[in-house]
Order: structure tokens, then sequence, then C-alpha cells
């Protein structure tokens, strides 16, 4: 099973983010676990720039922006 975070102080592109995530799983038929993670430190090992970020297994593959669903798809199947 994938594990997803979404790094994030938990703002309105934060929600956003999870939910493409989500959807992208769904569209899929991929499980995955989803975690938030809101602690500056841990988001920081992440070597993150901007949030929100996007981790897929200990990943980073995207920051600072919402990415659509398909290029989630592509990073959840890879």
């Amino acid at each position: 099973m994938l594990t997803v975070k979404i790094l994030g102080s938990g703002c309105a592109n934060c929600k956003k983010l999870e939910a493409v995530a989500r959807e992208a799983a769904t569209a899929s038929h991929i499980e995955a676990e989803f975690l938030k993670v809101t602690d500056m430190q841990q988001i920081m090992a992440y070597d993150l720039l901007s949030t929100p970020g996007l981790v897929v297994n200990e990943k980073l593959v995207s920051s600072g922006r919402i990415p659509t669903v398909a290029e989630v798809q592509k990073w959840l199947s890879a």
C-alpha cells in the first residue's frame, strides 16, 4: 500500500491538494494511506521550498502548487 503525505499547515491549498490526491487514488483504484503532516520540523525534513507538498512513499513529488489529478495518478502508479 502506498503512503501519501500532504505537507502543510492545513491551509485551503493543503485541503485542495489532499482532495486531488484522494481523487487520483480512487480513479486509479490505488489503495493509499493518506497522512497530513503539519509539523514544520517534519515538513522541512523533505527539502520543501513551499507548501503544500505531496510526498509519495517518502519521495517529494510536488511542492508549492496543486498538481492535476492526472499528474498525481502518474506519481501514484510509478
